[in-house]
């Protein structure tokens, strides 16, 4: 599961970035991004959600990280992708732009988690 874990952070890192950049992309060419932003803006969501669930399940299993900031990027990562579903504007412009920032955020963070493990 540990193994699980790790390149399941991997994962996240990769694909927070991309979703993040094809969001901003999307923003500055005005326009909405359409499905493939929304679809790659939620897979980093369920990423990100995905990955605090194995860890966990590695708390659940008696394995903790060495570094306790570990924990506390985690559960700011998850916070980051759900801030937007609850303060974003109706604008769906706006909406983009909060959830891409809040996408880069995740990966900056999920990558300090990924350098505490």
């Amino acid at each position: 599961m540990l193994t699980v874990h790790h390149a399941l952070a991997f994962l996240v890192i990769a694909v927070c970035l991309l979703a993040a950049a094809l969001a901003l992309v999307a923003y500055r060419r005005r326009g909405s991004g359409g499905a493939l932003v929304a679809h790659a803006l939620a897979l980093a969501q369920t990423l990100v959600v995905a990955q605090v669930a194995f860890g966990l399940f590695l708390l659940a299993d008696h394995r903790h990280a060495d570094k306790g900031v570990h924990y506390m990027y985690g559960s700011l990562a998850v916070l980051a992708v759900a801030w937007p579903w609850l303060y974003a504007p109706p604008d769906p412009r706006r909406r983009l732009v909060w959830f891409s920032g809040a996408t880069l955020l995740a990966a900056v963070l999920a990558f300090r988690a990924y350098m505490t493990a």
